[in-house]
């Protein structure tokens, strides 16, 4: 059997699993072209970038409540963003290049990153390996009592970074919305018109569960190949949403290393499944129907289940039967 990328089977689009595919998100290189001159740069802000990866690294560790159930948790009141510009051929010890603190939007940020999903363990990406130009980012969230909490995070060419608080870390790719807030000091999340071509970041608790609790709808996105059209999609209420949600989390999960392999002689179809909710981002969920283990949520992943195949089966989609 081949090995495959999970989520990259997917966002490739292929018809079909016939060879391996490296693509864990879209590549996405850096927005805005370079950084503007250098802002004056407060006291908190290293001077040097200490990591030797993509975002993976903060200066000192958390020292707030909830730090390791969340990236950013409770409510900051303001926030800073220190840049260190370089190139991901050779990092390690990129140059402070400026700060800037945001002047709208510090509450939304820290509220959008506080809902990635997060876990204490590190999972393997297939990662893209094209050269270019990478920038990381430290961001300093300043609480009411004084205390403050470090992440750091990057944009880079092959959109394949960690987020992290130094407790906890997200595979979820942020570094154009962080990009764009350092040139302009305000957090506005980009948010693409098609709920079914994203870029995937998913929810917090999604390393506990397939889906966390309480959806309130489910969008089931069929990919397809760019040749023949958008992707097909259906909307389903809430309670088809709970009974997916029920089946997915009733699978054994393990931690995901976003690979699967290929069932000799059976078609591979993905499905994206959207758990939508009243508040923050949905969950999403990867199905792949002719690899094993064939559900992937980025942190964890299961077979798929007669049980669960049948449930997909009522959402109008033909997704086989008898396979692991």
């Amino acid at each position: 059997m081949t090995r495959l990328s999970m989520i990259g089977i997917a966002l490739a689009t292929a018809a079909t699993c016939t060879a391996a595919v490296v693509v864990a998100r879209p590549a996405v290189g850096p927005a805005g072209g370079p950084l503007s001159a250098p802002l004056s740069a407060p006291p908190s802000c290293p001077q040097h970038w200490g990591g030797d990866a993509p975002g993976d690294w903060v200066p000192g560790a958390a020292d707030v409540d909830g730090a390791g159930e969340s990236l950013v948790p409770g409510e900051p009141v303001a926030v800073t963003i220190c840049a260190y510009p370089g190139d991901n051929t050779r990092p390690g010890g990129e140059l402070l290049a400026g700060s800037r603190p945001l002047t709208s939007g510090a509450g939304a940020m820290a509220r959008d990153l506080g809902y990635l999903p997060v876990s204490a363990v590190k999972h393997a990406e297939p990662c893209t390996m094209m050269g270019g130009a990478m920038t990381n980012y430290l961001l300093r969230f300043a609480y009411p009592d004084g205390k403050s909490l470090w992440v750091g995070s990057a944009e880079e060419v092959n959109s394949c970074v960690t987020t992290t608080n130094g407790t906890v870390s997200t595979p979820s790719y942020v570094g154009q919305e962080i990009a764009a807030a350092y040139r302009t000091g305000k957090w506005e999340p980009v948010r693409p018109g098609d709920p079914c071509q994203e870029r995937p970041t998913g929810r917090r608790g999604q390393d506990r569960r397939m889906v966390p609790d309480g959806p309130v709808s489910v969008l089931v996105c069929e990919k397809t190949s760019p040749r023949t059209g958008e992707p097909t999609r259906r909307e389903h209420d809430g309670r088809t949403a709970e009974d997916l949600a029920e089946a997915l989390n009733s699978l054994a999960a393990r931690p995901s290393d976003n690979t699967c392999q290929e069932i000799e002689g059976m078609r591979n179809r993905s499905f994206r499944l959207l758990f939508r909710y009243a508040d923050g981002p949905p969950a999403d969920v990867w199905i792949f129907t002719g690899c094993v283990p064939g559900a992937d949520n980025g942190l964890l992943q299961a077979n798929l289940s007669d049980s669960l195949r049948a449930r997909l089966r009522a959402t109008s989609f033909e997704v086989g039967t008898g396979t692991p």
